[in-house]
């Protein structure tokens, strides 16, 4: 039997509160403790274990190897217990803090107008939200749930499908009345296309031609970090750009931007996924409530985003 003056699941606390917050004075001042005392109970649980968990330096703290998978099991470990109150407080409201990384653009247009109505819904949740176009490492970044548009790549992340979004190539109108409206892909070339500053999955965009698939060089004067500003810019008149649909729909609506050579578009659709770590059985109730939420929330959950206008779609388009 375990020796009952060991504390095991407040060491577990605390070390999960210091990977978390990234070192033991800020865990510290969310565990209303003492650095030192925190710093203790760590010290505590590695000699337990017989194991080193983190490597401490004065300037980062580093999870080993074992650390790592201690931490992960220490997670679900954790929310049993926090489902296990949860049941036995029979129905208590979801609470706490969760922490969101989005896109900028995704943030801005459909993650921030939905906020009023998850915190009407879920009075005692509160939020943390970091916007972003730069893929983030979840366990770096200390973030919960993270919104992705694209194919995911194979991790231990687990992922939720919150729609799908088509792209366009869009200018504004004053943009066209100065240079000229291309026509064709060659056409295009002579036009400024906005890229990013950073690289990208697909750094060129794609266009079918005599059904072959080409793929155009994103060549101009002007490039930014996120898809927000490329929209603005775009907007602005500065160049051609190629963005997501659910980002600009809104735009070519009010006539603010206006879709170009989309006889050519392949009319390739994106998923969008909420992802975070760990499984839909162990999650805290707090992130499960905002998962399904953001599921179900009319105009996100399942929602597509493909180009409404009259203009005949090409024939492999999966506009509906």
């Amino acid at each position: 039997m375990p020796r009952i003056d060991v504390n095991r699941s407040g060491e577990m606390e605390a070390f999960v509160q210091v990977v978390e917050s990234g070192g033991f004075s800020a865990a510290a001042r969310l565990l209303d403790m003492t650095p030192s005392a925190v710093s203790k109970l760590v010290a505590r649980l590695e000699l337990r274990l017989g194991i080193q968990l983190v490597h401490r330096s004065t300037r980062k703290l580093q999870l080993t190897p074992e650390g790592l998978h201690f931490y992960e099991r220490s997670t679900r470990v954790l929310a049993d217990m926090d489902e296990a109150e949860r049941c036995a407080a029979a129905g208590a409201a979801p609470r706490g803090r969760v922490s969101i990384n989005a896109s900028v653009s995704f943030g801005h247009h459909k993650l921030v107008p939905l906020v009023p109505r998850l915190l009407e819904l879920h009075p005692q949740i509160t939020l943390d939200i970091a916007l972003t176009d730069r893929i983030v490492d979840l366990m770096d970044e200390r973030a919960e749930i993270a919104i992705r548009w694209g194919q995911l790549p194979p991790s231990d992340l687990v992922a939720r499908r919150l729609g799908e979004t088509s792209q366009s190539i869009v200018a504004s109108p004053d943009y066209l009345a100065r240079y000229g409206t291309p026509h064709t892909p060659q056409e295009l070339e002579a036009h400024n296309r906005l890229g990013w500053t950073y690289r990208r999955s697909t750094p060129d965009w794609p266009l079918r031609v005599d059904g072959r698939m080409m793929a155009l060089p994103v060549a101009g004067p002007v490039r930014a970090g996120d898809g927000e500003t490329l929209r603005q810019l775009a907007i602005a008149g500065a160049g051609v750009a190629r963005l997501s649909l659910y980002h600009i729909q809104h735009d070519i609506d009010a006539g603010r931007l206006v879709p170009l050579l989309e006889e050519f578009n392949p009319g390739e659709v994106e998923p969008i996924h909420a992802v975070y770590i760990g499984k839909a059985g162990t999650l805290p109730a707090r992130v499960r409530a905002v998962l399904d939420f953001l599921v179900a929330c009319s105009g996100v959950g399942g929602g597509r985003y493909t180009l409404k206008r009259s203009a005949p779609m090409p024939a492999n388009s999966t506009a509906t």
